[in-house]
């Protein structure tokens, strides 16, 4: 029997297997970059090992250290998670070499899926040989690891180049393993996979069918079990593929067997040989314990036979510290609240943590379970319009609208949706009454008589800036004896902590609170008080592109120095941040005058990345910008 297991990972998935363990009875030690000195996994774990160094290469990735590190705290065990090594058959054979338990399949069933290429092979799918025009669009993937990353769509065979290079830096930074391959791309399908669980014993579980079509950069976005208006005939063979791949591989514990459906035909993609960040919706379908069951299975106990009914519905959402309208950028710092009232919510944060920069973005898994699709999506889309996230800006709101969205609840979504309808799924929309409801809480306790007052005639007036749209508010107010008002609304009540008004016969309650860094939250809109005569700023020329966000600049365009010549749109530098690569191009064409970036060098938000003197379509100059 296992009596402490490690885990070789952070954040969600650790605290997620730590929860099974303490359920279970058993130890746990938990590994942390200096990053992550006080991360909610470490606190969470009966021990703690350092991993010296901040990012995933020098720390997560290094299975040296982590197998050290279990012998230290006296583990007996290692679960992976996911991402970071769960898939490097290496790391599973340095394990098992140093007479500790792999909660995961054999280093050798790993090497035979893990490596996509591999597995089509495995699975008698012919590679995509030399690309041509005819082939386009094509998919670049990493041959290790998941999660989206070192995955592009290339249109143009001339990008295919460059795609190929910005893929392979993507995939060996999170998976430390370069190796790329190119496969078509099939628009307008849907991605269905199927989960598995075997024993040492020959007995394989197919655990029905999960939907995780909608997807941004390839990752995945919304989840649930099962598939939704699959015939039953497409089902039986989407099962019958995934034991399949798992008798070829001579496969133990959990696994996934991923597939693109279009139309009644099912194209295999990739098995994930580890467990997957939306195996909840699986385990709410199923009333089964996932960890439990990978754990149970490494100390070589049978599975029943058949595994039990499938029962309703799940459906899970991904919480994101991004901004859906500006690309998905990734957000940073303080998360000062996250509550999300009446679902299962796995997270490796608690209020007041920090968003750093070193690991992707994700804060929150919300899963919700019900008899039927309809109410499932009703329930997480409610439970999300309530929550409560003050800190980064994320994608919640995106999330609502998207469970909401006529082709989502309808089914007839495909993996293009984000394509289609970003625009309006990300279009801010902030509650009118949210600037003003920020003021009155501002003024309350404020004596209409004391000395800054205007005559009690006049309002008060109040400017505000919203994010993350950037808009700007004008609120007025006026103090009267009988308290605060304002036109076009009664004012019923005001403290610091709550507003509550009334307008147009409807009564509503704002809650606010403030965290100490500059901004004002009225329910999830925040508000940034600006002053009234605004001072003046350095102006940024036309078409400047500063580094959008905090990270760590990872290569230069090939040649790119001052005095080169460059186009409009060119790609100069790649900063990469929170486990994705960001490309920063050419804002106009001209020559490039100054170059501060280098490869290694770590950038705030707007730090000035180099100088183009940009020419008009004679070829004269006509202004120096920044990039």
């Amino acid at each position: 029997m296992i009596s402490t297991i490690l885990v070789a990972n952070r954040g969600e998935i650790a605290c997620r297997v730590f929860r099974t363990c303490r359920e279970l009875g058993i130890a746990t030690v938990a590994v942390y970059s200096d990053a992550d000195a006080d991360a909610l996994h470490v606190r969470e774990a009966d021990s703690a090992v350092r991993l010296p160094g901040a990012t995933p290469a020098d720390t997560y990735l290094r299975g040296e250290l982590i197998v050290k590190a279990a012998q230290a705290a006296g583990a007996d065990a290692v679960h992976p998670g996911y991402g970071f090594l769960s898939e490097n058959a290496d790391f599973a054979r340095a394990v098992l070499d140093a007479g500790l338990v792999w909660i995961g399949p054999s280093p050798e069933a790993i090497e035979s899926m893990a490596s996509k290429t591999r597995a089509k092979e495995l699975m008698g799918i012919a590679p995509l040989g030399k690309v041509t025009e005819a082939d386009l669009p094509v998919l670049v993937k990493a041959a290790a690891g998941g999660g989206g990353r070192g995955m592009r769509v290339v249109r143009e065979l001339g990008a295919l180049e460059d795609e190929l290079a910005a893929a392979g830096a993507e995939a060996a930074s999170a998976f430390g393993d370069g190796e790329v391959f190119v496969e078509p791309y099939l628009e307008g399908g849907r991605h269905v996979e199927v989960q598995i669980m075997v024993d040492a014993y020959g007995t394989v579980w197919a655990l029905g069918t999960r939907d995780c079509t909608l997807q941004r950069r390839h990752q995945k976005v919304i989840e649930e079990s099962p598939a939704p208006g699959l015939t039953a005939g497409l089902v039986d063979e989407l099962h019958a593929q995934a034991v399949r791949a798992a008798r070829v591989t001579g496969y133990r514990g959990a696994g996934t067997v991923e597939f693109l459906v279009a139309g009644d035909r099912a194209h295999f993609l990739e098995m994930n040989t580890r467990l997957q960040v939306e195996h909840p919706v699986t385990e709410a379908v199923f009333g089964v314990d996932l960890v439990a069951l990978q754990i149970q299975v490494a100390e070589g106990a049978r599975l029943a036979e058949e595994p039990p009914p499938a029962r309703g519905h799940a459906v899970e959402a991904r919480l994101y510290a991004e901004d859906p309208a500006a690309e998905w950028a990734p957000q940073t710092g303080t998360l000062h609240r996250l509550s999300v009232p009446g679902v299962r919510l796995d997270t490796g944060y608690v209020d007041g943590d920090t968003i750093g920069v070193h690991y992707d973005p994700m804060l929150a898994k919300a899963i919700a379970y019900a008899p039927t699709r309809a109410e499932a999506l009703r329930g997480l889309a409610g439970a999300l319009e309530r929550a409560v996230v003050h800190g980064p800006v994320t994608n919640r709101e995106l999330l609502v609208r998207s469970l909401r969205h006529p082709e989502f609840v309808e089914a007839r979504m495909d993996t293009g949706f984000y394509d289609r309808h970003l625009a309006e799924l990300a279009a801010p929309a902030p509650d009118p009454h949210a600037p003003l409801a920020a003021a009155l809480a501002d003024a309350h306790g404020r004596s209409r008589f004391g000395g800054w007052r205007n005559l009690a005639s006049q309002p008060q007036v109040k400017l505000f800036r919203s994010e993350p749209d950037g808009a700007e508010h004008e609120v007025r107010y006026r103090h009267t004896r009988e308290g605060l008002s304002a036109e076009g609304v009664r004012v019923l009540s005001v403290s610091r902590e709550l507003v509550v008004l009334e307008a147009g016969g409807v009564r509503r309650q704002f809650g606010v609170s403030r965290y100490g860094d500059g901004r004002v939250y009225v329910g999830n809109t925040a508000l940034t008080a600006l002053p009234l005569l605004p001072e003046p700023t350095t102006r940024q020329s036309p078409g400047s592109l500063l580094a959008p966000m905090p990270g760590t600049v990872v290569r230069l365009a090939d040649g790119l120095a001052e005095g080169a010549r460059v186009t409009a749109g060119q790609p100069l530098i790649w900063l990469e941040a929170m486990k994705m690569e960001h490309r920063i191009s050419a804002p106009a064409s001209g020559t490039l005058t100054a170059l501060h970036a280098a490869p290694g060098r770590q950038v705030e938000v707007g730090a000035l990345l180099a100088v183009v003197d940009v020419e008009d379509v004679t070829g004269v100059v006509q202004e120096e910008q920044s990039v």
